[in-house]
């Protein structure tokens, strides 16, 4: 699968893929965009230390090294649990122009094993699974899940009640779920995987996107 690399509104890098016609990130800005959805959405919303995170979908890995930043802002202990079909090559993420935040940490990200737990540091731990969505095998319960997905319309197999029910099954009792997709067809099938949902305010270039929560029984 081909992958290009673009620069968005706020300077900062994406991938985009000719064949899917879809871009990792806003064409408005890359960063903006997961500092808006994932980490004050869904990482800042959550007020678990130890934190155990979840991201479907880590593409260029920038929400991964921005959760470490913010983690270490507010001295939180994460474990991070990553998954993503189709990681990038070496020569891709050094390209991604991240110049402003820790390229020593993205690069430890990058480079990480995959498939066994890895220190980042003292207080980051990262998995990384390289699985489809429908075969992904997380192991234990997650505090805060970032649904990052290609667009219902282009993969629409992923945003399935039934994706969402196994999601629902890896959320802890009060997990926080955020996703930039915002469409009614999610938010329905979220609802009757079992999480509660309402929408926010986006980022520059979007509307809207959904935070989902897991009631606390």
């Amino acid at each position: 699968m081909e992958r290009r690399l673009t620069k968005t509104g706020d300077g900062s890098h994406t991938i985009y893929i000719p064949e899917l016609d879809e871009h990792y990130h806003s064409v408005n800005g890359a960063v903006a965009e997961s500092e808006h959805i994932y980490i004050r959405a869904a990482f800042g919303y959550s007020d678990k230390n130890p934190v155990r995170v979840l991201e479907y979908g880590m593409g260029t890995g920038l929400n991964v090294l921005l959760t470490f930043m913010q983690a270490g802002e507010c001295n939180r202990e994460v474990y991070y649990h990553a998954i993503e079909k189709y990681p990038l090559s070496k020569t891709e993420f050094e390209m991604l122009n991240l110049s402003e935040y820790n390229m020593e940490i993205f690069g430890k990200i990058h480079e990480a094993d995959w498939g066994t737990d890895v220190q980042i540091s003292e207080s980051f731990a990262l998995y990384k699974e390289c699985a489809d969505f429908r075969e992904a095998a997380p192991l234990g319960l997650f505090d805060v899940i970032y649904f990052d997905a290609f667009a219902p319309v282009v993969q629409p197999a992923l945003w399935t009640v039934e994706i969402f029910t196994r999601v629902n099954e890896l959320a802890a009792p009060g997990a926080v779920l955020t996703t930039y997709s915002s469409s009614g067809q999610v938010r329905r099938n979220m609802k009757q995987a079992g999480f509660t949902v309402q929408k926010l305010p986006g980022p520059p270039g979007k509307r809207e996107i959904v935070r989902a929560t897991k009631p606390v029984i």
